[in-house]
């Protein structure tokens, strides 16, 4: 991890790591649906496990340094949110499908899983 990196908030540092990683992981799940679809199951599955590596790489450090000042909860919670914030521009923008208003609802009910995980 860079210097200019630690001096930030954990927080902050677990949220750049998860996203990093998150978009990895989109497209070691989702990416093969575009580019493989001619390719044996098994091609496919290697090649995201490859790319699901560099998810790791960026996962673990991330979930040890968010651990530092959050429970578990509250790391779950700020994974999935970023998931959502990745996997909907991938999903419009990557593999061209329409954007939906359930989108939206998504995001709400997201809103409210962090409110009550990050509440006092």
């Amino acid at each position: 991890m860079t210097a200019w990196m630690q001096t930030l908030p954990a927080w902050v540092q677990t949220a750049m790591l998860l996203t990093a990683s998150n978009v990895f992981m989109t497209f070691a799940w989702y990416g093969h649906l575009k580019n493989m679809q001619s390719r044996a199951w098994f091609v496919a599955a290697l090649v995201s496990w490859g790319i699901a590596l560099f998810e790791y790489l960026l996962q673990v450090p991330a979930n040890r340094i968010g651990a530092s000042e959050l429970n578990l909860a509250q790391l779950k919670i700020m994974q999935e949110v970023i998931t959502l914030l990745v996997f909907v521009p991938f999903v419009v923008l990557y593999m061209k499908q329409p954007i939906k208003l359930d989108y939206l609802w998504a995001a709400l009910c997201m809103l409210g899983a962090v409110y009550f995980i990050f509440r006092n």
